[in-house]
């Protein structure tokens, strides 16, 4: 129904005002009709013919059918412009409607002729793109071609150098356990020549003490001889007398001095010391001894040499 509608809104439209311009014509009609008067009688002198009722009758029928020609042509007049202004209206609206589906037309070949140019420009666009697909993807496989190779290369080299670097390991490797084995042979042989050295060094040392403690045996053996026979006590009337000779007496000294001191000598009878420890004179004797223990260096030398000694305590009693 609305799709009826849409198409014969023109005619509808017509119809409608057509039925409402007669209906406007009747009402007018009527109304006009309604308010129509008689012009008021006045009283006239009586001289009227007396006129019949039928002819009164017909007058009025005749003034009524009057009436409705006059609304007749109205309505005719009515219809006949009502239907005018629809076909005037009807043949605008048919010109409209043509120019609006012209104008839909134009709109239709333009927007296809649109439609076909962004096709084309879609079409040139996939092409442009795939054709920059295809040249990245060249691009891209060319480059990884490379890069392939180039990776093999490098690969070939690193491996190349890691051999270079393997067998430098392995004789170094090989050298460094020739010389640890050379190291550990000449460790060996050097720890055997040290045992061996020290063995015979033990060997001479125990020897050279055996020998020296036979050494010290037969000097200690000589020495108890020595001293024990009457060389020693020559030895210290030797040193005893040389000291007394030397000695100059102080006035102080008395009859009777007897004193112990101690002298000090290295090999060949040179005094290094002398010191008086125990005296019965003052201390001018006592410097007196000293003095001539050092007048008498060196002193003379034992007639054995077992019989030296470093340090003596000597008994100075110069009147004995």
């Amino acid at each position: 129904m609305p799709g009826f509608l849409r198409e014969n809104s023109w005619p509808v439209v017509a119809s409608v005002v057509l039925h409402g311009l007669l209906a406007a014509g009747l009402l007018l009609t009527a109304f006009i009709s309604s308010n129509q008067h008689l012009p008021t009688l006045q009283p006239l002198p009586i001289d009227a013919v007396v006129v019949d009722s039928k002819v009164l009758h017909a007058a009025q029928r005749a003034q009524a059918e009057r009436a409705e020609q006059e609304v007749a042509r109205a309505r005719a007049a009515a219809e006949a412009k009502a239907a005018a202004n629809v076909e005037e209206r009807v043949a605008k609206d048919a010109k409209v409607a043509a120019a609006q589906q012209s104008e839909a037309q134009a709109q239709a070949e333009a927007q296809a002729q649109a439609e076909a140019q962004a096709q084309a420009e879609a079409q040139a666009n996939a092409a442009r793109q795939a054709k920059a697909a295809n040249q990245v993807k060249t691009a891209e496989t060319a480059k990884a071609i490379e890069d392939a190779r180039r990776a093999a290369e490098a690969r070939k080299i690193l491996d190349a150098k890691q051999a270079v670097a393997e067998a430098k390991q392995a004789a170094e490797a090989r050298q460094a356990a020739e010389a640890k084995q050379a190291a550990d042979a000449k460790q060996a042989a050097e720890a055997k020549q040290a045992a061996d050295a020290k063995r015979a060094a033990d060997e001479r040392a125990k020897q050279e003490r055996e020998a020296e403690l036979r050494r010290q045996l037969a000097d200690e053996e000589h020495v108890s001889a020595v001293e024990s026979g009457p060389l020693r006590d020559r030895y210290i009337t030797l040193l005893r007398n040389r000291i007394q000779n030397a000695w100059i007496k102080p006035p102080t000294a008395t009859a009777g001095v007897d004193c112990m001191v101690q002298v000090t000598q290295v090999p060949g009878g040179a005094v290094t010391g002398a010191r008086v420890t125990q005296c019965n004179g003052d201390a001018a004797v006592r410097q007196s001894i000293e003095n001539a223990v050092y007048r008498a260096s060196p002193l003379p030398d034992p007639p054995d040499p077992a019989l030296f000694e470093r340090n003596l305590v000597l008994r100075f009693r110069p009147n004995e």
